[in-house]
C-alpha cells in the first residue's frame, strides 16, 4: 500500500511539472501538448532508461507497477462510458448525424486494416518480423489517443503476451505523433481558408490550457446528492468501480469453468455490457436524476491523466526505437488515408459545413474527441452551427463500439495471424460503404 501511495504522489508531481512546464514553454503551448504527455516525458528522462543509468531517482520496482496502471485504469475509464446514457431519446435523427458516425466508423475500419496490412507487407515484402499482433496500434493511437494504449496492453496481458508493454510502449509513441501532426495540420487547413481572421482568443485558451477569467470557468458538474448521505464524486466513483469489480468476479467464474465465448471477453469490455444493464435497471427504476455526465466525464477524464502519465513515462525505449521504421511508415500510411477518406467522403455527403466537418472528425480521428472539438471550436467560436451535435452523437457510437473491435482484432491476430483481423476488416469496411451509399441514396428518393 505504501508503493500505491508513493506512485501516486510520484505521478502526481510529474503532472503538475507538466502543467507548470507547459505554462512556460511557448512550444509545448504552439504544439497542444498535454501536460500529462510533457510530465510522462519527464518521468521517461529520469527513468532507467537516461538519468536512472547513472543515479537511481526512483525504485525499479516502481517501473513495472506504473508500466502496468494503464491497463489497470482502462477498466474503470472504458466500464463507464454506458453510464449516463441517454438511451431511448426520442428525437429525430439527421442524417449528417448518422452520416458523421458512419464516416467515423469507416475510418475506425480502414486504420486497423492499414496496420495489419503494414505488418503483412514487412513480413512479406522487406521480410521483418513484427510481434504478432501488430496493426491495433495505429487506430488505438489515433483515434483513442494515450489513454487508450492501455486497451492494447490489458487485451494482451490478458492474453499472457510477452510484448505488451512494447505494444503500449507503439501505441504511447503513435499516439503522439498522431497529436501534434493532426493538430498542426488541422490549423494548418483553416489558415488556408479563413487566413489571418482565426479567433487568437480562441487558440490562446486551448494553447495555455488554463481559464483564468472565472466568468469564463465551466462547472464540473451537478452535485446529485448532499454530503449528509454521501460526497457526489464518491458516489459516481461507487458505480464505476463496483461495476468493474464486479465485472472482473464474473468473468474470473466463466474462465474458472470455461464457459464458451463469455470466457474470451475482455474484462472491460464485459465490465461495458454489465454498465449497460445496470444503467438500464436505474432508468428503469426512476434513478437517473442520481448520475450526471459531466461529473462521471471528469471522473474518467483524471483517470485518464494518470494513465497518460505513467503509459509515457514508462515507455520502453530500446523495443520503441527498434520499432521506429514501422512507426514511421504507419503514421504517414495512416494520416494520409485518414485525411483522405474523411475529406473526400464529408464533399459527397455533407452538403454543408464540409470544413467544419471534415477538421472535427479529422481532429478525433487523429488525436481525441478534445482535438476534434479544438478545431471546430477555431472554425466556429460559439459553436452556432449544427456540427457539433452531429458530431457529439456520431462518436458517442463509436467510442462504444471502437474498443470492442480493437480487442477483437488483437485477439485474431494473436491467437492466429494478422490475415484474420484483414479479412474481418475487409468485411466491415465494404458494408460501411454499401451502407452509406444505400442510406444516402434512399434520403435523396
Amino acid at each position: 500500500m505504501n508503493d500505491f501511495l508513493n506512485i501516486t504522489a510520484y505521478l502526481s508531481i510529474l503532472l503538475i511539472l507538466g502543467i507548470i512546464i507547459k505554462s512556460k514553454v511557448r512550444i509545448f503551448q504552439e504544439l497542444f501538448i498535454p501536460a500529462s504527455v510533457i510530465g510522462g516525458i519527464i518521468g521517461l528522462i529520469i527513468g532507467p532508461d537516461f538519468f536512472g543509468k547513472y543515479y537511481e531517482v526512483i525504485p525499479k520496482n516502481w517501473i513495472n507497477d506504473m508500466r502496468a496502471i494503464p491497463g489497470v485504469l482502462i477498466i474503470p475509464i472504458l466500464v463507464s462510458i454506458p453510464l449516463g446514457m441517454e438511451l431511448g431519446r426520442k428525437n429525430k435523427v439527421f442524417q449528417n448525424t448518422i452520416n458523421t458516425g458512419g464516416i467515423l466508423f469507416l475510418v475506425t475500419f480502414i486504420q486497423l486494416f492499414i496496420g495489419y496490412f503494414i505488418n503483412f507487407i514487412f513480413d512479406k515484402v522487406f521480410n521483418i518480423k513484427l510481434y504478432k499482433s501488430f496493426g491495433a496500434e495505429l487506430n488505438s493511437a489515433f483515434a483513442g489517443g494515450h489513454g487508450t494504449a492501455g486497451v492494447v496492453a490489458r487485451t494482451l496481458k490478458e492474453l499472457e503476451s510477452n510484448y505488451w508493454e512494447l505494444a503500449q510502449g507503439v501505441t504511447v509513441t503513435l499516439a503522439t505523433i498522431g497529436l501534434v501532426t493532426g493538430i498542426i495540420f488541422g490549423i494548418f487547413q483553416i489558415r488556408r481558408k479563413f487566413g489571418n481572421t482565426l479567433k487568437n482568443e480562441i487558440l490562446s485558451e486551448y494553447k495555455n490550457g488554463y481559464i483564468k477569467n472565472r466568468e469564463k470557468q465551466a462547472i464540473l458538474g451537478k452535485e446529485t446528492m448532499l454530503t449528509t448521505t454521501v460526497d457526489t464524486l464518491a458516489y459516481h466513483l461507487a458505480i464505476i468501480f463496483s461495476v468493474s469489480g464486479l465485472a472482473i468476479i464474473t468473468l474470473n467464474i466463466f474462465k474458472k469453468f470455461q464457459i464458451p465465448l463469455l470466457s474470451k471477453l475482455t474484462i472491460w469490455s464485459f465490465g461495458m455490457i454489465v454498465m449497460f444493464f445496470v444503467w438500464k435497471t436505474m432508468i428503469k427504476l426512476k434513478l437517473e436524476w442520481s448520475v450526471d455526465s459531466k461529473v462521471k466525464g471528469k471522473i474518467t477524464g483524471t483517470l485518464t491523466e494518470f494513465a497518460i502519465v505513467a503509459a509515457v513515462a514508462t515507455i520502453p525505449l530500446r523495443g520503441v526505437i527498434s520499432y521506429i521504421f514501422p512507426i514511421v511508415v504507419t503514421s504517414l500510411v495512416g494520416f494520409t488515408i485518414t485525411w483522405i477518406v474523411i475529406d473526400q467522403l464529408s464533399k459527397k455527403y455533407f452538403k454543408d459545413y464540409h470544413l467544419e466537418r471534415t477538421l472535427a472528425m479529422f481532429g478525433t480521428s487523429t488525436g481525441v474527441f478534445i482535438t476534434g472539438l479544438l478545431l471546430l471550436r477555431i472554425c466556429d467560436p460559439k459553436l452556432e452551427t449544427p456540427v457539433l451535435q452531429d458530431y457529439s452523437l456520431g462518436f458517442s457510437i463509436t467510442a462504444l463500439l471502437g474498443p470492442i473491435l480493437i480487442a477483437v482484432c488483437i485477439q485474431l491476430s494473436f491467437t492466429y495471424n494478422y490475415f484474420y483481423p484483414m479479412g474481418l476488416l475487409i468485411v466491415l469496411i465494404s458494408l460501411t460503404i454499401l451502407s452509406l451509399e444505400y442510406y444516402n441514396k434512399g434520403v435523396e428518393r
